[in-house]
């Protein structure tokens, strides 16, 4: 865990140099001043990411004469899922935390409401994309507020030379490096993934994309499985499994998972981040990290990279995207100053900057930000993150909607979905049999 602190001592010394990254929504200067205030953030993976945030929470101290303290969690060893359980049982702790995706539903009743902060952002910002609603705002109250640092979208990165030498698909023509999606980006559908997949597992190159239980594995076949309208639970609480778009998701799964490496099963989120950059694969679903890392440890890979959007199927063109927010714990002494701090770190121009500093990796949820010039510049190639942000064309999916929150985050975090495919693939099972399987698993996350 990294410690940042800065006494209020320190902050007035320095205050004189420090340039405020935007307005305070409204908020008058001094609203909040002086008091303690202690954050637990994401420990970002991208050098110098943390770096950035730390300037803007200091800015923000300075003016507002708050004794600050920072601590850096890392996700890696579930250090960060730790250590929210242990300071929401002890009722003690931070008083603001980063969470992410289904953890401001999971400790709502803890959480403090955030819905007066939320409706000066929304006013500032406009909407968030419906999937940052879905999980932040679970029972009509906001209960965390959209963090910019850890926000993700997991469509394809592709290598440019292999699907156009081994699958003859040219995606620089879909996705150019200099302008917006083109009509051939039609063409771009499951259908043609899965022929693509064939041809490059002939020519020895598999597609990187797994099906295990962890969230890169989830988040990809729940993607699927939006395209084909298949749904596990209705937003009603009705299980809904036991349908003709169920069993299409899963005849293309089956398909598609003749063409995957034969571990596929058994990956974790780290799986094709190296399956990528070993320059085995030509294609898999994550956001730009494996790009990033590559850029370091296998630069002839990176600049064969190109992200672009999931592929169209039946009922549209659905992007996973993850959510990170920070949420303020309702034993928190100084709930006032933790609001200032998000509102702080909600504008547009903060935003920005988390972006810069993340190399492009971080999507905020909001929709009016995804248009920040890092997207279009970074590289190499040049422009090979334009498309990453969500598109018009896209629909926003997080695996399991619309089932009511506490159903889905079982249903997500049981991986239900890739464990149905698995039961076809490996286990033999015959699709009825599968669906039936997973009927009975969501009656007894009813039960419990």
């Amino acid at each position: 865990m990294t410690k940042w602190h800065l006494s209020r001592r320190s902050l007035l010394l320095g205050a004189s140099g420090v340039a405020v990254a935007g307005a305070m929504l409204g908020r008058p200067r001094g609203a909040y001043a002086a008091g303690k205030l202690s954050v637990g953030f994401w420990d970002h993976w991208v050098p110098g990411a943390n770096d950035t945030l730390t300037r803007l929470c200091r800015e923000w101290a300075a003016k507002e004469k708050i004794d600050l303290t920072i601590d850096y969690i890392p996700s890696q060893g579930n250090k960060l899922l730790l250590t929210i359980a242990a300071e929401a049982q002890a009722r003690s702790g931070h008083d603001i935390l980063a969470m992410n995706t289904w953890l401001p539903g999971s400790h709502a009743e803890r959480l403090e409401p955030v819905d007066d902060v939320m409706k000066d952002v929304l006013a500032k910002n406009g909407p968030t994309n419906p999937v940052v609603e879905y999980l932040g705002k679970p029972d009509g109250h906001w209960r965390a507020v959209p963090a910019t640092p850890g926000s993700q979208m997991k469509g394809p990165a592709s290598r440019i030379d292999l699907l156009e030498e081994h699958a003859g698909i040219d995606i620089l023509a879909m996705y150019p490096p200099d302008g917006p999606a083109t009509p051939a980006a039609e063409q771009w559908t499951w259908d043609a993934l899965l022929a693509a997949a064939e041809k490059c597992h002939k020519a020895g190159f598999p597609f990187g994309i797994g099906l295990g239980t962890t969230s890169d594995n989830v988040d990809t076949w729940g993607s699927l499985f939006h395209a084909f309208g298949a749904r596990l639970v209705d937003e009603k609480g009705n299980i809904v499994v036991k349908s003709d778009a169920t069993r299409a998701a899963l005849e293309f799964a089956k398909k598609l998972a003749a063409f995957l490496p034969g571990d596929a099963i058994a990956w974790d989120d780290g799986s094709n981040n190296r399956w990528l950059i070993s320059g085995k694969g030509a294609l898999i679903f994550n956001p730009p990290s494996a790009w990033a890392v590559a850029k370091r440890d296998a630069p002839q890979v990176a600049e064969k990279v190109w992200h672009h959007p999931a592929p169209t199927g039946p009922k549209g063109r659905f992007g996973p995207y993850l959510p990170y927010y920070w949420a303020i714990w309702s034993f928190s002494p100084n709930k006032s100053a933790a609001k200032s701090l998000l509102a702080h770190l909600s504008t547009r121009e903060a935003a920005e900057q988390l972006v810069a500093a993340s190399q492009g990796y971080d999507i905020p949820g909001y929709l009016s930000f995804n248009d920040f010039k890092t997207w279009n510049e970074e590289g190499p190639p040049r422009g090979t993150l334009r498309h990453y942000p969500p598109t018009k064309d896209q629909i926003l999916s997080i695996a399991a909607a619309p089932a009511p929150h506490k159903i889905a985050e079982q249903i997500y975090n049981q991986a239900t979905i890739t464990k149905m495919i698995a039961r076809i693939v490996q286990g033999g099972d015959s699709i009825d049999k599968a669906i039936a399987w997973a009927e009975s698993e969501l009656e007894g996350f009813m039960r419990g």
